[in-house]
C-alpha cells in the first residue's frame, strides 16, 4: 500500500505558495506594522521611516489612539495597531476574568468604548471598524463560554493576519498577471501589500518594470514608504513630486495607474489618499488604465453618500517634515482623501480577479 495515501494532504495557503512573507519589505512584514508585546502595543513608525526602524511603545489604548490620529501609521497600520490595543484590556483582566461575572461584564463594556475611541481617530478607514468588530464579536463568544478571553482574542488575530496575507496574495498575483514587461507604473500615496507584493510578484516573473512614485504631501508618504520599500525589493523606482504624474503619461512613461484604496462603494466609487483623483482624470486623458485594490465589501457603504471623508488639521498643510513652508496667517484645507467615479476606474482587484466597478455590488466578497 502507497504510505503517501495515508497521510492527509494539506493544501498549502496562497501566501505559502507565493512565498509571500519573504518577498515582503520590512515595513510591510506584519510583526514591523504592529504587534502585542510584554503587555504593551509596539506599533511601526512610519513617520521616521526610512531612516529609522523604529517603534512607539503604548501602554494604553489613549496612546494607541493617539499613535493613529497622529500617522505612526497608516493604510493597513491602524486596524492591525486598534486590534492589538483590545489585548491592552484582555490581557490586564486575565487573572479575575474566571471567577467573577460582572469583571467580565466590565471587560466587554471596556472593550466597546475602546473600539469607540480607536474608530474615532479615522473615520474613513472602515476596514479598522470591521475588523475590532470581528475581534470584540470573539471576545464575547469567549465569555459567553467561560472560555480564557486573552487567548481567544491573540488566537482570532493571528487567524485574521494569516487571512488578510493570504487575500493580499491572491489580488495580488491577479494584478501581477495584467503587468506586462517593460511597463511603467504609477502608483499613489502607499499601496500596502496587495499593490506592493503586484510588484513583486511581476518581477519574480521576468519582467522589467519601472514605479514611479509621487512623494505624496503632506506626509510624504511616496517619498518615505512607497519609494524604499519598492527599491528594497530590487525594483527600479522614480520618486516624483505630486504634480508630475500628467507629464510623465504625457511622454508615454507611465503604462499603468495601480493604487491601493480605502474604501470603495457598492457602487464603484473609489476612496483614497487626496490625490487619486486627479491623477485618474489625468489616467483617462492618455488612456491609461486605472485599477485599485479593494480591501474588502463594506455593506454599510453603497455609495459616496455614505462616505465621510476625514478632514485633518490644516496647519499640516502649511508643513513639510515639521518645517514651514508659509506664515502662519495663510489659511489652509486639508481633507485626507477624495473620491473617484467609477467611469474613471478600469478595474477593481479583488478576490475573485480583476472586475469591473459596475459590478462589485453582485460579488460577496471583494
Amino acid at each position: 500500500m502507497d504510505s503517501q495515501r495515508l497521510t492527509p494532504s494539506i493544501q498549502p495557503s496562497p501566501a505559502e505558495q507565493e512565498g509571500t512573507y519573504k518577498l515582503l519589505p520590512f515595513i510591510l512584514k506584519p510583526e514591523n506594522i504592529a504587534r502585542f508585546e510584554s503587555g504593551k502595543v509596539l506599533i511601526g513608525d512610519r513617520r521616521k521611516y526610512p531612516f529609522e526602524q523604529s517603534f512607539v511603545s503604548c501602554d494604553n489604548i489613549d496612546d494607541v489612539a493617539r499613535a493613529i490620529q497622529d500617522m505612526v501609521t497608516q493604510g493597513s497600520g491602524p486596524w492591525l495597531a486598534a486590534v492589538n490595543a483590545l489585548r491592552l484590556l484582555t490581557c490586564r483582566h486575565k487573572a479575575a476574568l474566571s471567577a467573577s461575572i460582572k469583571r467580565r461584564a466590565a471587560l466587554l463594556k471596556a472593550l466597546g468604548q475602546a473600539r469607540a475611541a480607536l474608530v474615532s481617530t479615522r473615520p474613513t478607514n472602515t476596514a479598522m471598524k470591521q475588523r475590532l468588530d470581528q475581534i470584540i464579536f470573539i471576545a464575547e463568544e469567549a465569555v459567553t463560554k467561560g472560555d480564557d478571553v486573552d487567548k481567544a482574542v491573540a488566537g482570532g488575530i493571528t487567524a485574521m493576519l494569516l487571512d488578510i496575507f493570504d487575500d493580499y496574495t491572491l489580488r495580488a498575483r491577479a494584478m501581477a498577471d495584467q503587468i506586462k514587461d517593460g511597463e511603467g507604473i504609477l502608483t499613489h500615496c502607499f499601496g500596502e501589500a496587495g499593490f506592493i507584493l503586484s510588484l513583486a510578484f511581476a518581477a519574480r516573473d521576468g519582467k522589467d518594470i519601472t514605479v514611479y512614485s509621487p512623494e505624496t504631501r503632506p506626509y510624504f508618504q511616496g517619498a518615505k514608504l512607497t519609494a524604499p520599500a519598492i527599491r528594497e525589493m530590487g525594483i527600479k523606482v522614480n520618486l516624483i513630486t505630486d504634480n508630475m504624474p500628467a507629464h510623465f503619461m504625457s511622454e508615454q512613461k507611465i503604462q499603468k495607474y495601480i493604487t491601493a484604496a480605502d474604501l470603495i462603494t457598492l457602487d464603484g466609487h473609489v476612496v483614497n489618499k487626496i490625490g487619486t483623483y486627479q491623477n485618474a482624470i489625468a489616467a483617462r486623458a492618455h488612456d491609461i488604465p486605472f485599477f485599485a485594490f479593494a480591501w474588502g465589501r463594506d455593506e454599510r457603504k453603497k455609495s459616496r453618500d455614505d462616505i465621510v471623508i476625514e478632514q485633518r488639521d490644516p496647519a499640516e498643510v502649511k508643513l513639510a517634515l515639521g518645517t514651514a513652508t508659509t506664515i502662519d496667517i495663510v489659511q489652509a484645507c486639508y481633507p485626507a482623501f477624495d473620491i473617484t467615479p467609477p467611469e474613471y476606474v478600469s478595474g477593481v482587484v479583488t478576490l475573485q480577479g480583476i472586475v469591473s466597478p459596475y459590478d462589485l455590488s453582485g460579488l460577496q466578497k471583494w
